[in-house]
């Protein structure tokens, strides 16, 4: 598996429970702790077409100097990211899923604290469907 991850968060915590789970199932992982720092490592802002693009991004709400609804609408707004599935995770309640549930790059949305086990067969799903598409 030589699928890419990248974990956009800003409490390191969190980030190196994901890193843990996802390296552990074979996947390569980047991170940002920050939607700004995203952009950079997705090549987006400033552009950089030779950047690698992960297959799938995890996504925090809330996080400072660029928050993740800032983040997805650039990432809409890019052809280099607008085609990049998100999953949104998030301690914020059903008002943030709902905003989330409109955007059409969105794949999934779950609240924190989340399921290690749930969390890898989703995104695994996930990528499963980005494959057949």
């Amino acid at each position: 598996m030589n699928e890419r991850v990248l974990i956009v968060d800003d409490e390191s915590e969190i980030v190196t429970l994901l890193r843990f789970i996802l390296e552990k199932e074979g996947y390569q992982v980047s991170e940002a702790g920050n939607g700004a720092v995203a952009l950079e490592v997705l090549g987006i802002e400033p552009a950089n077409a030779a950047a690698p693009l992960p297959d799938i991004i995890i996504l925090d709400i809330m996080m400072p100097v660029m928050d993740g609804y800032t983040l997805n609408s650039r990432l809409q707004a890019s052809e280099r990211g607008k085609s990049i599935p998100i999953l949104v995770l998030t301690a914020r309640g059903q008002k943030m899923r709902d905003i989330f549930e409109i955007a059409p790059n969105v794949s999934a949305y779950v609240q924190k604290p989340f399921d290690p086990k749930m969390l890898r067969e989703l995104i695994a799903a996930i990528l499963a469907g980005k494959k057949r598409a």
